[in-house]
């Protein structure tokens, strides 16, 4: 970013509620069914129906709102908010306008370099989402009217993001929220979390905006950053060059790594917002929004805290762990059967998070139950087998078949911890290599690796590591009085 420019983003993020029916009316909402099977004359907008509004969908929103520091409004009203897309059959979207349901929330990022950054969120209001159109071969577009009614909660962010990596922090804490609250599956690729970025840039100290252009068809975090550096670099090097911006939409092409023109301002839709006439307001009572308060699940920050402070994880485990609801879940399942804090922490971390990102299952569908992987960490601690046994073991408990306890039984893996019968085996792999043990003498401690190879595979992996080595230095050692 040019020192002498300043950008200004918000963010409008579009997130699916997870109910089971639309909003205004009782179909189903599932993704991927036949198209056009889940419709009916409500959500078609045939002439004479009326909607009627899913009560779930209110409790959805005001919990993000609870979530997100915002006001909870006791009454909010419904608007008609009117443009024709073929994949919208009444020709308006009932969505809400002058009068939302939350307001004035904020939500903190804290950045790379360690400081921390407010972030308002303007309001959050509910809308229903219109159907899809799909643009095939043959210059054909075919309309899909499954997600028409599909509830949506719209997330209006302040102009307070700076940069693409502002942007994608705020989101991802978004994503945390709608999912920890189980509102929403914050899935960007099938379209049930959306986002949209209004850009600008002007002159660094100057407090009055330039002209924004919105930026659609965001759906990773990685698009939308290297979506919202394209259009700050863009709009700069027009500046620079003694250009003007122009108003417009534009859409970002993956592909190309470039956005480009969807439609001007002066194309740009007059929605002619009015009040819904078939929809009463909706009124949030204070004994309503206290029941909502209780139904808050620990939230996001405040289990990150706990995990440091309870645990004593490092703020980087904490951080990772706490990302998904469902993997702090596991992770706290785990600690059910084991203390060892740290060390449930890096198996998570490390080889579930391994397995689950390559495979794209759910921790939910992990064949490791929580419980059999705290009792495979207690054998650990308690000497029965070693950290290397406990990873040629871990993909028997991938089969989901038997616990830690009947595989290292079958297999005959308990760890080696007699220090007598490890002596006799030293004894013997040093007999058998007298240079390698003058070559020690000589100060090439890299040698040991040498010796600690040759003892485990002659117990078949199975010593206690602390005790070889203990052993070993200290016979290695007995030689240089000799």
């Amino acid at each position: 970013m040019n020192e002498y420019f300043e950008a200004v983003i918000g963010l409008e993020v579009h997130a699916q509620l997870l109910t089971e029916s639309k909003v205004f009316c009782g179909c189903s909402t599932k993704f991927g069914n036949t198209p056009n099977t889940n419709v009916c004359p409500v959500c078609l907008g045939h002439p004479g129906v009326l909607p009627v509004l899913n009560k779930k969908v209110v409790e959805f929103i005001a919990l993000m709102g609870l979530a997100t520091n915002c006001t909870v409004n006791e009454k909010s009203v419904f608007a008609r908010k009117n443009y024709f897309y073929p994949d919208l059959p009444k020709g308006y979207q009932i969505s809400q306008y002058d009068k939302p349901i939350c307001e004035n929330g904020f939500l903190d990022i804290k950045k790379k370099d360690g400081t921390s950054k407010k972030i308002g969120i303007t309001r959050i209001h509910m809308e229903e989402d219109a159907g899809k159109s799909i643009h095939d071969q043959t210059q054909e577009t075919l309309v899909d009217l499954n997600r028409c009614g599909v509830p949506l909660i719209e997330i209006v962010s302040e102009p307070d993001i700076r940069s693409a990596e502002e942007a994608v922090l705020y989101l991802t804490k978004i994503r945390q929220i709608v999912q920890y609250l189980r509102i929403c599956d914050g899935n960007m690729e099938e379209g049930s979390l959306r986002c949209d970025a209004n850009i600008s840039v002007r002159s660094a100290g100057q407090k009055e905006f330039g002209t924004k252009t919105e930026v659609k068809n965001m759906n990773s975090f990685r698009n939308l950053e290297r979506a919202i550096n394209f259009e700050i670099n863009r709009q700069v090097e027009t500046l620079e060059e003694g250009g003007k911006i122009v108003q417009e939409t534009l859409l970002w092409n993956a592909d190309e790594n470039e956005a480009v023109s969807m439609r001007s301002k002066e194309e740009a839709h007059d929605y002619r917002y009015f009040p819904e006439p078939d929809l009463l307001p909706v009124i949030m009572d204070d004994k309503w929004q206290k029941e909502l308060k209780l139904k808050l699940p620990e939230l996001p920050e405040v289990r990150k805290e706990r995990f440091i402070n309870d645990f004593n994880l490092p703020e980087y485990d904490a951080d990772i762990l706490t990302l998904n609801r469902d993997i702090a879940d596991y992770y706290e399942n785990v600690l059910k059967t084991t203390k060892d804090y740290k060390s449930a922490s890096n198996w998570v971390m490390g080889e579930i998070l391994k397995i689950i990102n390559e495979e794209k299952i759910d921790i939910k569908d992990f064949p490791v139950v929580p419980e059999n992987l705290g009792k495979l960490i207690n054998l650990i601690n308690e000497g029965t087998i070693s950290s290397k046994i406990a990873k040629d073991i871990f993909p028997e408990l991938l089969k989901g078949l038997k616990n830690p306890d009947e595989i290292v039984k079958e297999k005959n893996l308990v760890q080696i911890s007699d220090t007598k019968k490890i002596e006799e085996i030293i004894n013997k792999i040093i007999e058998e290599h007298k240079s390698e043990v003058q070559t020690y003498l000589d100060g090439k401690d890299k040698v040991l690796g040498f010796f600690v190879g040759k003892i485990m595979k002659e117990t078949k992996g199975k010593a206690n590591p602390k005790i070889v080595n203990d052993i070993l230095k200290e016979k290695l050692e007995s030689y240089r009085n000799k």
